[in-house]
């Protein structure tokens, strides 16, 4: 199911088969690389994933003389882009592959709609995010950061799920030790009155127990300069160089409370540290989790603590 002129799908699927041959294809991890097609703009960033459909898998396994069907998915872009939605572009063929049925003949009615609709599902919901809620994205950044729970009402269902995949990906998800990130959900999930709730009822959403600090509010002016551009990529750049520069302030950090477990002047650094970086609420949080089980590191943490407060 394409939209390509017959020659530029001959060239397509010469270079799928190339892959193919050389194994460079694997089953549900997408790949991203630049094709030349007989097209007016050329060069085109390709997405492509090869997946196997599950139930005949699950048949093929219990009958050896059915071999499972075999498909490669391919999104076509401007660039190479694409690539910094790769993993959303897994997911999105993931999703495929769990309600494809071909004996439904569903292929019409399911398949081609939910494949031609890829750049709007997969790689617009962070810009249409903050196209929503404008300068309260500081607060939904402040969420994404510090995991807290994120209760949406009256949205429709793209909208919430905009919403979520925003969360996920600018969470540091990935990023930080995964027991710190079990750790932190449970600690939040516990405080439930920091629960924030997102009323979508009215045009601009309303925020209800929403925090937020100088570090989100910085971060969401960067993204409503971006916002007149109207780029999807450049919204997601965006996103990679805030939970960059997230990741290199616990570095930092960690790195100053090692020092200050023998230095009280290295003590008073961590303090500084934590009161100019503008994201010194949820840092603390994060590295209190973190060295929970380190006798030293957590003493310097418990006086950053008594510091912040007063």
């Amino acid at each position: 199911d394409t939209n390509l002129p017959a020659e530029a799908e001959t060239e397509l699927r010469s270079f799928i088969a190339k892959r193919l041959t050389k194994g460079a294809l694997f089953e549900g991890m997408g790949s991203v690389a630049t094709v030349g097609l007989s097209i007016p703009e050329s060069k085109v960033g390709c997405y492509y994933c090869r997946f196997q459909q599950e139930s005949l898998l699950e048949m093929a396994t219990l009958e050896s003389d059915i071999n499972p069907s075999e498909y490669v998915i391919c999104f076509l872009g401007g660039s190479e882009k694409e690539d910094t939605f790769r993993l959303e572009l897994d997911k999105y063929i993931q999703n495929l592959k769990i309600n494809l049925d071909l004996e439904q003949k569903n292929l019409e009615t399911y398949v081609s709609p939910y494949l031609r609709s890829w750049f709007e599902d997969a790689i617009c919901p962070i810009q249409r995010v903050v196209q929503l809620f404008q300068d309260k994205l500081a607060s939904l950044l402040h969420a994404a950061l510090s995991y807290t729970p994120v209760e949406v009402k009256n949205a429709d269902e793209r909208t919430e799920k905009d919403i979520s995949r925003f969360l996920a990906a600018a969470s540091l998800q990935g990023l930080v030790q995964e027991g710190t990130m079990t750790s932190l959900c449970i600690a939040m999930t516990e405080e439930q009155h920091k629960s924030i709730v997102i009323d979508c009822s009215r045009p601009q959403p309303q925020l209800h127990n929403a925090g937020s600090n100088r570090f989100c509010e910085d971060w969401m002016q960067t993204f409503v300069n971006g916002a007149e551009g109207g780029n999807p990529f450049l919204f997601r750049q965006i996103l990679e160089n805030f939970k960059l520069k997230a990741i290199q302030d616990i570095n930092n950090l960690k790195r100053f409370i090692r020092q200050a477990e023998m230095n009280h002047y290295a003590l008073f650094k961590c303090y500084l540290f934590l009161k100019n970086c503008g994201s010194g609420d949820i840092l603390l949080k994060i590295v209190k989790v973190e060295h929970a089980e380190m006798p030293e590191a957590r003493n310097v943490v418990t006086v950053l603590e008594e510091f912040m407060r007063e």
